[in-house]
């Protein structure tokens, strides 16, 4: 693949291959499949192609074309690889299961599905809207984790686990946000025009939300486990509930960096259901 990162400019892309000799070391049953998936390529993109591939070509599209369908968007928005590093280093980061750099790129179906997203994202940005399709349809049957190619998603993205989230249309996720399992940014309604949510900087939505409608979840907020969200939500606060309502005190944090789920109910303050901005 071409790429303007090689392994002499690139730290990050080093300290994967240096993660991965080392395993490899300890699991030489596992050799070939580092050699191929990693270590015979010569940037991060070229990897990454090649997974994605190996993981998503059907009878009908091989891997070879896959490839180059995830190389050709990669060499025209640069925006990808640094929205793909970004992520990676947020599932080191975030992620205590996450130990190593490598372990997102090869196990995890979140990262995966995010990166293949991102390419989906820019083939509908350039109008070419059946290959868009045709990616997101693959990601769905392979990581059953839907995401519209329209969707606009932002850099520094943790999707852990991944399993049945759905990403609708017009929804928007900005910057650094951490998201789990089951979640759903979903529409209300049939008029046309924007009718998904807004994720702001920073958010936490946790295992089964389902955040429906052209509402905004403001920087800093966190989403508790299995809530209903159908109204706005106010910067650095709790919702949880069906329906969704505030609870708790105001965040000091950005609850997606420190996934901290917990909602500490002796500082609680019930706000009233739909408080919204």
């Amino acid at each position: 693949m071409n790429s303007t990162r090689t392994t002499g400019d690139d730290r990050l892309w080093l300290t994967i291959r240096e993660e991965v000799e080392e395993v490899g070391r300890l699991e030489p049953g596992l050799s070939s499949y580092f050699y191929a998936s990693i270590l015979s390529h010569s940037s991060l993109e070229s990897a990454l192609g090649y997974c994605l591939a190996e993981l998503l070509a059907g009878d009908t599209v091989t891997t070879q074309t896959l490839r180059q369908i995830v190389e050709a968007a990669f060499a025209a928005d640069p925006n990808i690889s640094i929205q793909m590093r970004r992520d990676l280093v947020a599932y080191f980061d975030r992620d205590p299961a996450s130990d190593k750099y490598y372990m997102p790129l090869l196990y995890f179906k979140g990262f995966q599905a995010l990166q293949a997203h991102r390419v989906a994202h820019w083939y509908w940005s350039s109008g070419r809207r059946s290959m868009a399709r045709f990616l997101q349809g693959r990601v769905s049957s392979v990581f059953s984790v839907d995401i519209h190619p329209a969707a606009g998603i932002g850099g520094g993205i943790m999707i852990d686990h991944a399993t049945g989230l759905v990403v609708g249309e017009t929804a928007v996720i900005e910057d650094d946000v951490s998201i789990l399992h089951s979640v759903s940014l979903g529409g209300s309604g049939l008029a046309s025009g924007r009718r998904h949510p807004i994720i702001r900087r920073g958010v936490l939505i946790s295992a089964g939300a389902k955040i429906l409608g052209c509402i905004e979840v403001g920087q800093g907020a966190r989403v508790g486990a299995g809530s209903l969200v159908l109204e706005s939500v106010h910067p650095h606060s709790t919702v949880v509930g069906v329906p969704a309502r505030r609870v708790g005190k105001m965040l000091k944090t950005m609850p997606a960096l420190d996934m901290d789920h917990r909602i500490n109910n002796s500082d609680s303050e019930n706000h009233g259901n739909g408080d919204s901005p």
